[in-house]
């Protein structure tokens, strides 16, 4: 008899790869569509940049700046 597997049980790491393999799995069917409030808030986003309320920092930028702080 076999042991169901658990989300108790899993490992950070294991919970972080089903998470992306659900991801996965779910973004790549023809049923989904993102919830409109992913819309909404990029949009927010997007305009808050435009009005200088925002900034961003390109992610290679950001690697790099965590590399150097843990090293």
């Amino acid at each position: 008899m076999s042991n169901p597997i658990t989300i108790e049980n899993l490992t950070t790491n294991e919970k972080i790869e089903l998470m992306e393999k659900l991801w996965a799995d779910l973004s790549a069917s023809p049923d989904y569509s993102p919830p409109a409030w992913h819309g909404e808030e990029l949009t927010r986003r997007k305009n808050a940049v435009e009005e200088g309320l925002e900034t961003y920092t390109d992610w290679d930028k950001v690697k790099e700046e965590i590399r150097k702080e843990i090293s």
